[in-house]
């Protein structure tokens, strides 16, 4: 299979500079893959898993929160707020993380910013979660709709 040059940038670090096979990326608009050749693209990223089929066939994935995805003739580069291997990952602080999220949203039931900064923690620790294998599914917004 062709491979491509592949990049992971978060601004405390590059994450990963090489040749990839294939890129599956959650965006805003659902989960896209890359391959070789892919025409020239950009997209939103969400808080998510990012599967990377690495030159020599191995899968890595990655927790990857908020950013942008952008193809071009060159390379395919991420771009985001933070990425972190599964292998990285704490599953302690991860689920720490989880449970102190919990308490501000309870906290913050009629203070919307206050709410939506708990949810996103909240989300990232769940990301963190599944993408370590220490989830248990997807981000459920704890509102009443």
């Amino acid at each position: 299979m062709k491979t491509f040059r592949f990049m992971i940038v978060t601004p405390d670090r590059t994450l990963f500079d090489g040749e990839v096979q294939e890129v599956i990326a959650r965006t805003t608009e659902g989960d896209v893959g890359i391959l070789a050749g892919h025409t020239r693209y950009a997209a939103a990223l969400k808080t998510g898993m990012l599967t990377v089929k690495l030159e020599n066939g191995e899968y890595r994935r990655a927790a990857v929160a908020e950013g942008f995805l952008k193809v071009s003739d060159e390379r395919t580069t991420v771009i985001s707020t933070a990425a972190e291997w599964a292998e990285e990952i704490d599953p302690d602080w991860a689920e720490r993380s989880r449970k102190d999220a919990l308490a501000k949203i309870k906290a913050a039931q009629n203070e919307p910013d206050r709410m939506a900064r708990a949810e996103l923690k909240l989300q990232r620790a769940l990301n963190r979660l599944n993408v370590s294998g220490h989830g248990t599914g997807t981000f459920q917004s704890p509102k009443k709709h």
